[in-house]
């Protein structure tokens, strides 16, 4: 298992480093207000809908519970040594970003790990984001079912010993707007100011 401390300094360390990093590349999306995004505009997708899913504290949790708040979900796994712990970052970025309305931004983490991503060690990796950011987790047996639900890939990676894998998986934040409703797919490596101004004009649309 991995030193905590260990990885809350290679945490910090990405935060020093990952906040500004550039995007690997823009997509500009008009939705059928007008409104231009810089993220993928999905309004109106048939996927991705809600989910029924335990956070770290083990509640029980659905979009319901996050009404009138902008709503961003990013599948990864604390291992991850890149790719997850740098979007984290990205999101707690955006949230200061924000402003006064950085309280309206509720972060989501869902485990594509749940044989190694156990409740407490998810609390303790979310809280080298942000304290009000939630890890869910998904029954192993539920898992595949919730992904193809999201079109999320993932995939195991063996490693040296059975217990050092990696995975492989689609690297992007699904954005849903105060009302619940799936708007953005953001991708991974975009500035955090433009995914900031996105949910800026999700709120002035929505309230």
């Amino acid at each position: 298992m991995i030193n905590p401390m260990n990885k809350r300094n290679a945490l910090k360390t990405i935060v020093a480093s990952a906040i500004w990093t550039g995007a690997i590349g823009q997509f500009v999306a008009c939705s059928d207000g007008g409104m231009k995004f810089t993220a993928i505009d999905i309004t109106g997708a048939e996927y991705a809908r809600d989910f029924a899913l335990t956070d770290h504290n083990g509640q029980a949790r659905t979009l319901k519970d996050f009404q009138g708040k902008i709503v961003m979900m990013f599948f990864g796994y604390t291992q991850c040594p890149d790719v997850c712990p740098t979007s984290m970052v990205e999101m707690a970025t955006i949230k200061k970003l924000l402003a006064k309305d950085g309280d309206r931004l509720q972060g989501l983490f869902v485990t594509i790990d749940p044989d190694r991503d156990k409740a407490e060690m998810l609390k303790a990796y979310m809280e080298n984001f942000d304290p009000t950011f939630l890890a869910l987790l998904p029954a192993p047996d539920k898992l595949a079912a919730l992904a193809k639900d999201y079109k999320v890939y993932y995939k195991k990676v063996d490693g040296p010993t059975p217990t050092s894998y990696t995975m492989d998986h689609t690297a992007g934040s699904y954005v849903y707007d105060t009302k619940g409703k799936l708007r953005l797919f953001t991708r991974y490596g975009t500035k955090p100011e433009l995914t900031a101004a996105d949910i800026q004009q999700l709120l002035k649309q929505t309230g």
